[in-house]
């Protein structure tokens, strides 16, 4: 009997059309992609067809949702192990099965048993609704070594401990998830990385006159102002840069001096003029350094060039509408990138703030959408609050381990924390959403619209930034009184 062959490009995924490869999974509707086979079988509700609670992988002919039998020749997902429908993993095993075996393995305290300390962890690994990420993580020889380790007593189970293993990244998310599940105390992520920078960065430089002044500067100046920043919140990743940078130049700086045969303390204006000669801009971070050296004796008196760095012109008015009808329209852009940039052409909210936002922040008041960004909560106008709405139904990076019950209104892929400004910048950039002109040009035209003093408490500013902008955008309510004028 002949046998139909059939051809790669005849191969379309039945869900989302793409093409699929030979050998893709085959249901009764036809070929599925990878992502749509796994998403089919990560799809847990009530079937259309028998009004089961269960897994539904399979699609009614009404788009509604059928289970395992109600759908017919999808095949038989029950674990053999633990009997739950699920996707199996191998050996007719589910993966939480497999991954519970795996971590009892690596938790082991050398007893028998999952150590003590260990415990929640292992709980909240175990449980997570896609633990394909965690079996991922958890296959690999540095994370497995670091976990042991850990386990065995080998490592202090603490922050300084944690600060002994390696790669830095990994050890990073997994200082993660131990704060998150209570077994290390809070601590700064951020600050924690800086410390574990700075102390390979010093001992690497050669001139021991140079390695004790940068200790200093680093000590009194850059790690202090970082406790302070710390302390009033989470530290970003564009706060630590800075830090970075400041080192960085503090250190040319010096050797600039030493290629001149001087040394910090005969430094003369010629020699920081020569500086900046070289790059203003590029250097400009030097004047943390300079400043902090003539306070300290370390260098006499100079004059530290100062040159303008005014910010970039906002959007045109029809610019920012334009774009504003893109978050709405574009179906082609994750929904999680269009809320945040309607909060920054809407709302001109800064980035670092928006990241900050949780779920309890959006709120539903006689059939309106609000969001607490101050006090009060400002309204969202449709079509954009159910752009909101809807993305509370669907926020990323919430079935892995990092964030399962995550509040953030934009979870991260940090276990405990949302995700960075910068990563939300780098997305709407690449999208052609240009955030500090656009939230520049949101503000100038608030307040043009409504006084700066009701602007500034709504929005979360202060007071004489939204009144200076008022008053550079030729505002008409500079004479307006705070307060209640009803009669």
């Amino acid at each position: 009997m002949s046998r139909t062959r059939v051809r790669a490009e005849d191969l379309f995924c039945a869900r989302c059309r793409r093409a699929v490869r030979l050998g893709a999974a085959h249901w009764p509707e036809g070929y599925l992609c990878a992502g749509c086979f796994t998403r089919a079988l990560e799809t847990y509700g009530t079937c259309t067809g028998c009004g089961v609670e269960r897994l539904t992988p399979g699609l009614a002919p009404d788009g509604g949702k059928l289970c395992t039998d109600c759908a017919g020749g999808l095949g038989d997902f029950t674990c053999e192990q633990c009997g739950r429908e699920a996707r199996r993993y191998r050996r007719g095993v589910c993966g939480q099965c497999v991954l519970t075996e795996r971590l009892r393995e690596l938790l082991d305290d050398g007893t028998g048993s999952v150590r003590t300390e260990l415990l929640p962890l292992f709980e909240a690994l175990r449980q997570i609704r896609r633990p394909w990420g965690a079996l991922t993580w958890t296959n690999k020889p540095h994370v497995q070594s670091n976990l042991r380790a850990l386990a065995r007593g080998e490592v202090p189970l603490t922050h300084d401990g944690l600060s002994q293993l390696t790669p830095w990244r990994s050890v990073a998310y997994l200082r993660d998830l131990l704060m998150q599940s209570d077994i290390l105390p809070p601590a700064d992520r951020q600050l924690l990385l800086f410390q574990r920078w700075l102390g390979e960065k010093l001992p690497a430089i050669d001139d021991a006159g140079h390695r004790r002044l940068l200790e200093l500067f680093a000590t009194w100046h850059v790690q202090r102002r970082l406790n302070t920043l710390a302390d009033r919140g989470p530290l970003t990743g564009k706060q630590i840069q800075q830090a970075h940078n400041e080192i960085h130049l503090a250190t040319a700086f010096l050797g600039h001096l030493a290629e001149c045969g001087r040394t910090l303390a005969d430094c003369t204006q010629a020699d920081v003029d020569a500086w900046y000669a070289g790059g203003y801009t590029a250097r400009r971070l030097t004047h943390a350094f300079l400043r902090w050296a003539m306070r300290s004796r370390h260098m006499p008196k100079v004059t530290v060039p100062h040159r303008s760095t005014s910010n970039p012109a906002p959007l045109a008015q029809h610019q920012r509408l334009t774009l504003l009808r893109q978050t709405v329209n574009r179906d082609d852009i994750l929904l999680q990138d269009r809320v945040a940039a309607a909060l920054v052409l809407l709302h001109a909210q800064p980035l670092t703030r928006i990241t900050r936002l949780t779920i309890d922040d959006v709120l539903q008041e006689g059939g309106e959408v609000l969001v607490r960004l101050g006090d009060p909560p400002s309204p969202v106008p449709e079509p954009f609050a159910g752009l909101l709405l809807a993305h509370l139904d669907q926020r990323p990076n919430t079935l892995t381990v990092t964030n399962p019950s995550a509040q953030w209104l934009f979870p991260g892929r940090r276990a405990g924390q949302p995700m960075t400004p910068d990563t939300l910048e780098l997305r709407l950039r690449r999208l052609g959403f240009p955030t500090q002109r656009g939230r520049t040009a949101a503000i100038r035209h608030l307040v043009l619209q409504a006084p700066a003093l009701v602007v500034a408490r709504m929005l979360g500013y202060h007071d004489d930034t939204t009144a200076q902008l008022a008053a550079e955008a030729g505002g008409t309510w500079h004479r307006y009184v705070p307060g209640d004028h009803r009669r």
